[in-house]
């Protein structure tokens, strides 16, 4: 995988929706937030990944940025600019303050791309474009392997969520690889279909009609 690149598409996808959608549209996924919010919370992230790159700690919060459309575009288009020169400037293996199990600027490169991606859904979806939305089965499944090996763990871990009562087995009909499951024990419920329906599941972006898969997915696995 082409981390750079896809970061770099990725976030120039994101930029156009901010650039010609109602920035005053409610985020299906966050109804807290309107576009305009999602975009300088997606602005802050790049800016703090970029940080714990070049100073190796999670201390880089950026302060508040304008959310007029001239503003916010410009502000998240720098950001993640600067957040791709650094990635791209930065060995994979070089160490950097990280929330993953490698302590290396490589889990910055997946994780972004990660984050942007799925945002890009929440952008789509506050203007009634989520149809629009489109992911290399690859890149989808990659995300559905990070729920499980980091962000199920972590919060875990940090005492967000006990663990599941039940395993789910998952599997991509799209994707040549082996099922995995989230959970201890043997599963109790699958969620099968595409890598990128059962990635939007794990999010919480997709409705799952198995009573007990749901009732899991009910748990905070992701932040």
């Amino acid at each position: 995988m082409d981390w750079i690149a896809a970061l770099d598409d990725a976030t120039g996808r994101f930029a156009a929706v901010l650039e010609e959608g109602d920035l005053s549209a409610r985020v299906p996924a966050c109804p807290d937030w309107s576009l305009a919010d999602l975009g300088e919370h997606l602005r802050g992230v790049h800016a703090w990944a970029a940080h714990a790159v070049t100073e190796g700690n999670p201390e880089g919060q950026p302060p508040p940025g304008p959310l007029d459309r001239d503003g916010l575009v410009a502000g998240y288009r720098a950001a993640a600019a600067h957040l791709v020169e650094v990635l791209a400037a930065t060995e994979p293996d070089a160490p950097a303050w990280a929330f993953g199990p490698e302590k290396v600027a490589g889990f910055w490169r997946r994780r972004q791309v990660h984050e942007t991606t799925m945002h890009l859904l929440d952008a789509l979806a506050s203007q009634d474009r989520a149809s629009e939305w489109r992911v290399d089965p690859g890149l989808a499944w990659d995300g559905v392997e990070e729920v499980v090996t980091v962000f199920y763990p972590r919060q875990v871990r940090l005492g967000r969520t006990e663990p599941l009562a039940g395993t789910l087995r998952l599997v991509a009909e799209d994707v040549d690889t082996a099922p995995v499951e989230l959970g201890a024990g043997e599963p109790v419920a699958t969620i099968s279909g595409r890598a990128a329906y059962v990635l939007e599941a794990l999010w919480k972006r997709a409705t799952v009609g198995d009573p007990v898969a749901a009732g899991l997915l009910e748990a905070a696995i992701t932040p």
